[in-house]
């Protein structure tokens, strides 16, 4: 509806909302009482962040319509929280975790890529209906935020939402095939663990690695970790928006220059925001190999992730949850996805002898990234939780380049 129909129709009012919203969620999130601890055993946060800002929509608390939110989170935030999110890699630490660990959640890459036009051409043969749509409708381009979610993360999935221009009103089914495929995977995965012993036998696994792992990680977050000072927190600030304001300048540059030449003009090499997106993650990754890499023993990836979640809460605004269970079979398509993803990763454990646990991690790092690798990789000891978040971050860095080179393909076969 108009912004004047509903019940707030101020940026500023809905923007404090909306963080409140997002303390509140954590609040109860980190609350011991019985009640809130169920039922985050059975919601994820995510959803929630997603769920009632576009509850507030549909009901007309507020409207996005003429909302400047969209506007500022995608050319801020957005990139802030790629810069920081990937500044945070250490490639040491992830090449101490040994080939096999590496292996696995390249897989589990490689596994999302081919298995989104996989997806497409099997529901293809079984329900040609569930893939129609025209212009921003075209089921490819919501897909592609779902492979920047599963191979990065939050920002990565907001990203492929604004490069392929996706109809965000149609949004809501994307976020529901995300939250069921992914935490069926997850629950599989829990289970697993349980029975870890059992398949490492079955996968021939050498699960010596993994206690000089535990080790080795134990020292070297001991030896990151820093106290967050004025100094730093204004560091940390000027990278994040400097990154952003230097993604933009790239963005004006190379945009307009692929746009003039006649084989680039109608490619996503002329989109703008695309080199917004490319740019920042890029930067980020050199900001890795520099000094600018310490700040995060300050903290830096924490800020990234409000960024994401501030993202979050304002791509629900623009969501209609009515149309969350109008396509179930985009349900079914997303779990051919994730049967492509599963199944490459035991093909390549099995022939390489790979524990269940580089299995899981590599496959939740992709998936799940930053907010499920690591209770996956807590779950088969706590010290090991830094496994899943050394992956996880290497998931954000390579989300975008993933994601696009898996919508193109998308858009091929579709």
């Amino acid at each position: 509806m108009p912004s004047s129909q509903a019940l707030i129709n101020s940026d500023v009012v809905t923007f404090g909302l909306l963080t409140s919203i997002l303390a509140l969620i954590f609040y109860t999130a980190k609350s011991e009482h019985p009640v809130c601890k169920r039922f985050y055993s059975i919601i994820p946060i995510v959803l929630m962040c997603y769920l009632l800002p576009s509850l507030l929509n549909t009901f007309g608390i507020i409207s996005s319509e003429d909302s400047q939110l969209w506007r500022i989170a995608k050319n801020y935030f957005l990139p802030a929280s790629l810069v920081l999110m990937t500044l945070s890699i250490d490639l040491k630490a992830i090449a101490r975790l040994g080939g096999k660990a590496v292996t696995m959640f390249l897989t589990g890459t490689v596994g999302i890529i081919i298995g989104g036009p996989l997806a497409i051409i099997v529901m293809g043969l079984i329900s040609p209906e569930t893939l129609t749509g025209a212009g921003s409708n075209q089921v490819w381009k919501g897909l592609a935020t779902l492979a920047g979610s599963w191979i990065g993360g939050g920002a990565n999935q907001t990203a492929m939402l604004e490069v392929y221009q996706y109809n965000p009103s149609n949004y809501s089914a994307m976020v529901t095939v995300d939250i069921i495929v992914a935490n069926l995977w997850m629950a599989c995965l829990l289970y697993g663990v349980g029975k870890s012993d059992k398949i490492d036998r079955w996968l021939k696994a050498d699960t010596g690695a993994i206690d000089k792992i535990k080790a080795q990680l134990e020292q070297y977050h001991a030896e990151q970790s820093q106290a967050l000072d004025f100094q730093k927190l204004t560091a940390i600030f000027a990278v994040a928006f400097g990154g952003v304001g230097f993604s933009h300048l790239a963005a004006n540059t190379l945009s307009p220059f692929f746009a003039e030449l006649s084989l680039t003009q109608d490619t996503i090499l002329s989109s703008h925001f695309f080199w917004i997106v490319v740019t920042a993650t890029t930067v980020g990754l050199a900001f890795s190999f520099s000094r600018l890499r310490k700040l995060e023993g300050a903290g830096a990836s924490k800020f990234g992730s409000l960024f994401i979640y501030l993202l979050v809460l304002i791509v629900g605004t623009k969501m209609d949850v009515m149309k969350a269970f109008e396509q179930p079979g985009l349900i079914l398509l997303g779990i051919i996805w994730m049967a492509v993803h599963v199944g490459l990763l035991v093909i390549v454990a099995k022939i390489i002898r790979a524990p269940f646990f580089f299995l899981a991690v590599g496959s939740k790092a992709n998936v799940g990234g930053a907010a499920s690798a690591p209770i996956i990789a807590g779950a088969f000891h706590p010290s090991l939780a830094p496994v899943g978040v050394l992956l996880a971050v290497l998931g954000y860095a390579l989300g975008t380049y993933g994601a696009i080179l898996c919508a193109e393909f998308m858009s091929r076969v579709s």
